[in-house]
């Protein structure tokens, strides 16, 4: 079975939006998965390695994945907007995997600064079923929007992450309300330099425990 990529553009809140929506190789999609980037004023986009393996291991655990370029970034039109208007992009894109796949649960995912955008779309945004937090800069503050997320958390975290080090993630996951879980991956670095492989088999199997009732 051929998979299905298309790249177009979304409406966005302050222009056009730049969007990959790739489903799964060799299966009917069982979940609906939204994919966001980096900061895009440290080069963050769809396209950047860990958010790519995020997109490949949710979509081979059975997830049809949307990413998309936050405002401004490649061709992505409006300008940065500290986090805010960046997550208001995420809606939009939300809005459209909603339209697209109606019936399947969909699970919000991101990396770094997109696992604080992921979050905070899921704190707002009831359809969420679960969220998948990779590499959470616990060095960035305000974060307690994270404790009033209410649906199952699962962070993944490498062990020698500089923004998220492991004792000061530790504290703060612990703290942390459940439902949630949490993964370290032996790497060298916050973009899981010498374990991308390890990091993606992680994800994917995230993505297949899938709460009973999603199956």
């Amino acid at each position: 079975m051929a998979r299905r990529m298309e790249t177009f553009f979304l409406p966005g809140p302050a222009g056009r939006l730049e969007a990959l929506l790739e489903e799964p190789e060799d299966q009917a999609s069982l979940e609906a998965a939204l994919v966001c980037h980096p900061h895009p004023l440290h080069g963050g986009t769809m396209h950047n390695k860990v958010v790519y393996r995020l997109a490949r291991g949710l979509r081979r655990s059975g997830c049809v994945v949307l990413r998309f370029n936050y405002r401004g970034v490649n061709l992505s039109e409006g300008d940065y907007d500290h986090g805010i208007g960046e997550t208001e992009d995420a809606r939009t894109a939300l809005r459209e995997l909603q339209s697209r796949y109606p019936g399947l649960p969909i699970v919000a995912a991101g990396f770094s600064f997109g696992s604080r955008a992921a979050l905070q779309l899921t704190r707002t945004e009831p359809v969420i079923e679960r969220v998948v937090a990779v590499g959470f800069p616990t060095k960035y503050p305000n974060r307690e929007y994270v404790y009033e997320v209410r649906v199952p958390k699962h962070f993944v975290q490498s062990t020698r992450d500089e923004f998220g080090p492991r004792t000061e993630f530790t504290e703060f996951y612990d703290s942390l309300p459940e439902p949630k879980s949490l993964d370290w991956v032996e790497a060298e670095d916050h973009f899981f330099k010498s374990n991308l492989d390890g990091y993606e088999a992680v994800i994917e199997r995230i993505g297949r425990e899938r709460p009973v009732q999603l199956a």
